[in-house]
This record gives structure tokens, sequence and C-alpha cells, in this order.
């Protein structure tokens, strides 16, 4: 829902595409164009934050940004002491019957926005004693989480992304209602620990899940009904619901989700692990939860938190990479321009969300999206980012103060930091890890002691440069983001960039899966490979063309042909996984296990193709008749089939669980 999905799904594009080299409103917004998004024109000055001037704004914005990014829909929802400054509808609902969006009628998926309402459930069961932010989840659970490097599990590691489980996105989708399970038969499938609790940042859709399901335990009720009673009917935010499929009072004004607006609506989506992801809501409904957490848990009168208990939900509660943002309970910091803001975004496979407080200036704004492709869903130089940084800068500008100097220590750093990275929130222990692999990060130093970090882009999708100002801390070459890195035992162990949306950070990349190495080695098996079963027909159409004889016989004539079908194998594995890693990642469902476990066969045979490959050597090598042709290509057919052997074991392509 929020990040996992999404990167996923680019990484895993990103796999097929490598792969496949070796074998912004109205009418206006259904043409589909390359320009990238603008930013809207910086102030120096503020402006006034009343509807006048911010409907000016988002209408000199917001049409352009559908167009541009082929969106069919938006709505964007302004609020301030406690009011609604504005609520704008952009585009359509629906694109066919040209149904415009309403703000008070079309809902709209916020994706994993809906944890915010999770996590505020799980504030109010604290606050009246039934849950222990720092007690062992265990407690909670009708099933057992084992600890991990003596440390246990607890609600606060849940709410911070912390609980150190790998990513999966297994079941978080599913096609339709009857595919949909309970919440315990979700969460009783349990990732991988992969982290020590509460020591590395990394987005989890399914500790979100199990912290639902602890809130319906603990509370008695189911966790869509508890929501609806606690929350949304206090709020009356009475056109939303986490409901699903959607109650028939409210499935008419659904908006449908498009991959783009040209491209045509796609099936409502059905979110297994409900409480990461499931809300249905509207803009005015929305901006209902907005003005209860920006006053303290209160909203026309009634409280849905204490006010200490709200206040205490958005101060930061751990900060992964000093100085930088860190999480609140359950939100993100994204402190912006000298001003305090606690945010989430949300993303479904259609719909893209964020929504932000600036909770000591009393003013929020929401937007959401109903599909677009690109710049659309991007999730750092994006629409909604951009509108972000537009509304902080037209609104709250940054005081002006001078340029930090760069720090003494630049070159010396720059060269430290300099290496391969990858993100924090991964697979580690099933064939998701492949995204380890091609979605690594390349940090560059440059001889005047800047650095460029490839994964960090600016709005033109350039890389940024990035000057030191600071031990460990930078910040990107005219413009104001940081990044700080930290170091132990004088070795980089993490990095992240200030704001950034993906609340994870970036790790040094395992020297097994380091893809200065594993590429090279990838690309040259494959050549090897290629180059074995071409030559194999061709040579035999040579023999035949000038009446020569296949010289060998018995065991190496067997041998040479087996080898050449263990590289047939080989290839088929690859060709295979980039069949199914071409799928749209929403698809990753049960229905795949049958295809991945022929993928697990084909593994299989890749390695005892492997044994084939040194038998040939062998036999090879110990023929003193055997012509130095022979002789290399064994070796070389031999390491490349190895080489597919590793592969399989990195990246975890075999594993007796069908889970990830």
């Amino acid at each position: 829902m929020r990040l996992s999905k999404m990167r996923l799904s680019k990484v895993l594009g990103a796999a097929f595409a490598a792969a496949s080299l070796l074998i912004v409103g109205g009418a206006g917004a259904l043409t589909p164009a390359t320009t990238p998004v603008a930013t809207p024109p910086a102030t120096t000055a503020a402006h006034t934050l009343d509807a006048t001037d911010v409907n000016a704004f988002l209408d000199g914005y917001m049409p352009y940004a559908l167009k541009a990014g082929d969106i069919p829909g938006a709505v964007v929802v302004v609020v301030k002491d406690g009011q609604v400054v504005t609520e704008r509808g952009y585009g359509y609902a629906d694109v066919a019957k040209r149904t415009p969006v309403d703000p008070q009628k079309t809902l709209f998926r916020p994706g994993s926005i809906s944890k915010l309402f999770m996590w505020t459930a799980v504030m109010q069961l604290q606050e009246q004693g039934k849950l222990d932010l720092d007690a062992d989840i265990n407690k909670y659970l009708d099933f057992k989480i084992p600890p991990r490097d003596g440390k246990p599990i607890t609600m606060r590691n849940l709410m911070t992304h912390t609980p150190g489980f790998e990513e999966w996105g297994k079941r978080l989708f599913v096609a339709n209602a009857g595919r949909m399970g309970t919440l315990h038969d979700y969460v009783i499938h349990v990732p991988a620990r992969i982290y020590a609790p509460g020591k590395t940042i990394a987005y989890s859709n399914y500790g979100a899940a199990l912290a639902g399901y602890i809130v319906q335990r603990v509370s008695g009720e189911p966790f869509a009904q508890y929501i609806d009673h606690h929350i949304l009917t206090p709020l009356n935010m009475h056109h939303s619901t986490f409901v699903q499929p959607l109650p028939a009072n409210l499935a008419p004004d659904m908006a449908k989700g498009y991959g783009a607006a040209s491209a045509g609506p796609r099936p409502f989506e059905f979110v297994n692990g409900a409480p990461a992801g499931s809300l249905s809501a509207t803009g005015d409904d929305m901006s209902h939860f907005m003005i209860a957490h920006l006053q303290n848990g209160q909203y026309d009168g009634v409280q849905i938190l204490k006010p200490e208990t709200a206040k205490y939900m958005h101060q930061t509660a751990f900060t992964p990479v000093p100085p930088l943002n860190g999480m609140a309970l359950g939100f993100y910091r994204e402190d912006r321009n000298g001003h305090a803001v606690v945010a989430h975004a949300g993303d479904t496979q259609l719909f893209h969300s964020e929504l932000h407080l600036l909770i000591d200036d009393n003013v929020g704004i929401f937007i959401s999206i109903n599909g677009g492709k690109g710049i659309a869903a991007e999730l750092g130089n994006g629409v909604r980012p951009v509108l972000y940084r537009a509304f902080m800068d037209r609104y709250f500008p940054a005081p002006v103060t001078p340029e930090p100097p760069t720090a003494s220590t630049a070159k010396h750093d720059a060269a430290l930091i300099a290496g391969r990275y990858v993100a924090s929130g991964r697979s580690a222990t099933n064939f998701l890890s492949i995204g380890s692999l091609l979605g690594q990060t390349t940090v560059t130093a440059a001889p005047d002691g800047t650095i460029k970090v490839s994964s960090y882009k600016d709005t033109a999708g350039g890389v940024r440069s990035w000057r030191e100002i600071g031990p460990m801390l930078w910040r990107n070459v005219n413009g104001t983001d940081r990044m700080a890195a930290t170091v132990e035992n004088g070795r980089v162990t993490s990095m992240r960039q200030e704001n950034d949306p993906t609340v994870e950070m970036l790790i040094p990349v395992p020297a097994s899966i380091d893809g200065r190495w594993m590429m090279p080695l990838l690309y040259v098996s494959l050549l090897i490979l290629l180059t074995c079963v071409a030559t194999w027909p061709i040579s035999a159409i040579g023999r035949a063309a000038y009446g020569k004889n296949f010289t060998l016989s018995g065991r190496p004539a067997m041998l040479y042909r087996l080898v050449r079908v263990s590289a047939i194998v080989a290839l088929c594995l690859v060709a295979g996984w980039m069949m199914l890693l071409g799928h749209d990642f929403g698809s990753f469902d049960t229905p795949l296990d049958k295809w991945l476990r022929l993928m697990q066969l084909i593994g299989v045979l890749t390695i005892l193709g492997a044994v084939v490959g040194l038998w040939n050597l062998a036999t090879v090598w110990g023929d003193a008749s055997r012509g130095w042709w022979a002789k290399l290509s064994s070796l070389l057919i031999a390491v490349a089939l190895l080489s597919a052997v590793w592969f399989i074991f990195a990246l975890h392509l075999i594993t007796l669980s069908l889970d990830y």
C-alpha cells in the first residue's frame, strides 16, 4: 500500500527490462504527455491562506498536473483553524460518463493513509489502558512471533515501522472479494525478520495489518466495525468506510481507478491486509479527520483522543538517521521551512494520495488522485510532493538564511560514503530479493567533494548533486533538502534523504548481491549460455554441409549433448523469471503459486545441469585428445552454469515456502 507495493512494482519492472536486454483539468485531462510536472512559481513572501488565494493557486496548477500525468481526476482539501478553507474537485470520477469529482460525494481510496485511522485506534486503546505500546505484542496475539536478537516486537515498533520484518507482497491485494480471507488469515503468515526490532526503519504493510488485528482482538470488535464506531461516526465521516466490497449506499459514488486516464478503468481494488490500506473516503470526510488531529483529538465538540494523547502521537518517536526528520507514532515527520509537519502518503495500484498536517499552524492539506502514470505516482517529484512543496513555499516560506559553507571534511566523507546501497524495506528470503539486486542505489564522489545518489532525483528527473555542510550531513546543490548518513567503526551503516517519502533508509548492499560484480557475472554467463545453445545447431548444420561426422561417442557424446540441454534449461530459467516478473505486481497472489513451483523445478534442473557441466569439464580435461577449444568451452560453460546456481541461492529462487 504505501511504497511497498510501489517500489516493488517499479523494481520488478526494472528487472524485466534489464533481463530483456539480454535475451497535470477537466476535459483536458485525457491526453497523456511526456512533459514533467512543473513546480509552481516560488514565492519569497507568504501569501494569505484563504479560499480566494488557495483556489487560485490550485486552479493554476492542478489542471496542468492532471494533463501532464494522464490523471483522470483529483480531490484537494485544505483546512485551517478547525474550518475547511477549500475543497476542490478536478477531472472525472468516471471518464466514460464524464462524472466530475465532487469533494463531498466522490469516494477515493487513500491507501496507506488508512493506517492513520488504525494508529488512532491504537492510541484510543492505549489511553484506555488496554494496550501498552512497549509490551511484547505476543501478549495480544493468538499466535506467537519469536524474538530476534533477544528482543520482542512492541506496538511502538509497529508504529514506527521498526519491527524488522522483510517486505512482503503476497495476499496484500487480491483479485476479488471471493479471494479475501479474514484478517487472521492474512496476519498468520508472518514474514521473516531481517532486522532487530527498534533499530532499522523499513516500511511494513504486514506490521500495520498486525497492529489492526491487535486492535480487533483487544477491542472485541471486527476491525472495520471498530473504526466505524469509534472514529468515523464520531467524526461525522458518513461517506467513508473500511468495508470491502463497498456498502450499497456508497458504491455508486466510488471514483473509478485508472492506470491512466487514457487507458480505461480497472476493477475495485481489494486490500486483504485491510488495516494497512482499505479505506474509501470523500475529500470532505478527510477534512474532518485532519481537523480532529490538528485540534488534538477534537472535532465539532467530540473528542476521539485526549489532547495529551494526540500531542504525544505527533511527537518524534524514532529518528533513523539524525539529525533528519524521523517517525512519529504512525505519522512520519515532514517538517519543512521551519514548520512542524506530520504526514502520511498512500498508494494503491490505482489511487495516489498524501496528507500533511502543520500541527503548530493548525493547517492541513489532503490530495488524492484516481490514476495516472509516471509522474502521477512518483513519490519524490510527482504531482503530490510538488504540490506540497509549492504549498509550503507559498504560504509558509522558509526564512532567508546564509548559505552554509562546504565542510572541510567534504572530500574525505564523499569517498567514505561512495558505494552501493539497497533500501532497508526489502525482501531477503524469497524471490523478490531480485529487486535488491536490480534496484541498488549508487553513490558516487566527485573530485570537488560533492556526491551524487542515483535514486535521489530532481523535478526534471536528473540526479541531484549534494554538498557536505556538516559531518556526514549534505544539502542538495541549489536547493534546501538535506541528506545524512550514520557511521560506525569507520563505515557508513545507513543514509537517508530528509522528507524521503519512502519511510525507509538506504543500507550498504550485502556483498553476496552487490551489483558491481553480480550484474557483469549475469551478463557474461548469459552470453556464454546463449553462445553454447546457438552454436549447437550451427555446428550440426556445418558438419552436414561439409560431410563431416560427429567425432564424439559414448560418454563424451552424451555429456556434450546434456551440457547443451542444461544451458537451454538455464536460459529457460531466466526467461521464465522474466515472464513472471513482467506481471502486474497486483497479480502476485496465490494463483501464481503453480508457476512459482514450476520455476523452482526449473531451478532444480539448472542445479543438476551445473553438475553435468562439472562432469563434462572433468571428462574433457581428462582426455588428452580433446583440443584447446573444447577444453576452454567446457570450462566457460561450467562456470556459467555454476553462476546460475549462485543466482538461484543468492536470490532465493528455490524455497520451501511460497510466501513472498
